[in-house]
């Protein structure tokens, strides 16, 4: 049977950061589950909740944008976001260690993100740089929660978390640049492509990525962003509203050479499963969003290249993403 997505709801007992009204814009839920594509194992389930907002120039943030080297400035937006993440092999219902395919993990974190946009001639600019700290293992809380919305739902009991990673503490600092060539096409419609690169570092992952998105659509100039998948780690929540109906269509392409991958390599000071990695992995997406008055709602699909050898084939993702203005 496939299995119903497990949601963390253990996430909402925690405290989100202090943050003042006054400066807070936008809410985002991001869903990413596998049974919305139609599969069902490996990345299977995340949820990560976001507030976005707009910092005046004492607000802690902007001091901290101003200090960071190589990135130098006011960001133009923030978000503090935390979520759960959820891996398993295809096979649920085996006990035993399954050396042949992926460690069970799960993955605990909260993050702090700052965006930057600007105009270079023709074309815009966009930066994210973000910043987390979590952890990896039965700290994490992936199997109570799986096995729990699992047993509500009647889906197959997850029988292997017994052999999942163990508990390590997790620091990344993840970017991401893309350049956005705009080309209107009349009655509000326009036009958007351009490449993309980016990287992360540390003991989750260290990759280098390459891709190209194309966007076409209204209203593009306040939608900043498209979500994507893990290891991708945030998007600029915040949105244009407007009267009547704002949508858009993207698709991309994107590239990684992964150096490192705890949750495929293993436990970094302990013995654990693991499998061998492959250096490239690659990520088709295609996707569209809504936006109506206050709200926008965003829907994307990966089909994503094997992670590791030995792997059955090719993984298909999906997300959904719901944002609304908080006032």
């Amino acid at each position: 049977m496939k299995r119903l997505a497990a949601l963390p709801f253990a996430l909402l007992l925690i405290a989100p950061p202090a943050i003042s009204l006054a400066h807070a814009e936008v809410l985002s839920l991001k869903w990413d589950n596998d049974l919305l594509a139609g599969e069902d194992g490996h990345y299977t389930n995340g949820l990560e909740f976001a507030w976005g907002f707009i910092a005046d120039e004492q607000h802690w943030t902007q001091r901290f944008s101003r200090a960071i080297p190589l990135w130098s400035g006011d960001a133009s937006a923030v978000s503090y976001r935390f979520g759960q993440q959820m891996y398993t092999p295809e096979k649920i219902d085996v006990r035993a260690l399954q050396p042949d395919d992926r460690p069970y993990a799960g993955y605990l974190y909260a993050g702090l993100s700052l965006y930057k946009r600007h105009q270079s001639g023709a074309v815009r600019v966009a930066e994210s740089l973000g910043f987390d700290v979590g952890i990896v293992g039965p700290a994490a809380g992936a199997k109570p929660i799986q096995r729990g919305v699992h047993e509500v739902t009647g889906s197959d009991r997850p029988e292997g978390w017994g052999n999942q990673l163990g508990n390590e503490p997790i620091l990344s600092l993840t970017y991401q640049r893309a350049w956005w060539l705009h080309h209107g096409l009349g009655d509000g419609l326009a036009f958007e492509y351009g490449p993309n690169l980016g990287f992360a570092v540390g003991n989750l992952y260290d990759y280098l990525s390459l891709g190209l998105g194309v966007r076409i659509g209204n209203r593009l100039d306040g939608l900043f962003a498209t979500p994507g998948n893990a290891p991708y780690s945030s998007f600029e929540p915040l949105f244009t509203t407007g009267p009547g109906l704002g949508w858009y269509l993207f698709a991309g392409a994107n590239g990684r050479f992964m150096a490192h991958n705890l949750l495929l390599d293993g436990n970094t000071f302990e013995s654990s499963h693991s499998v061998d990695r492959r250096s490239w992995v690659n990520d088709l997406t295609l996707g569209g969003a809504l936006t109506f008055d206050s709200w926008n709602l965003a829907l994307t699909l990966t089909n994503r290249s094997r992670e590791f050898e030995g792997q059955d084939g090719d993984d298909t993702l999906g997300n959904l993403t719901l944002s609304t203005w908080l006032r």
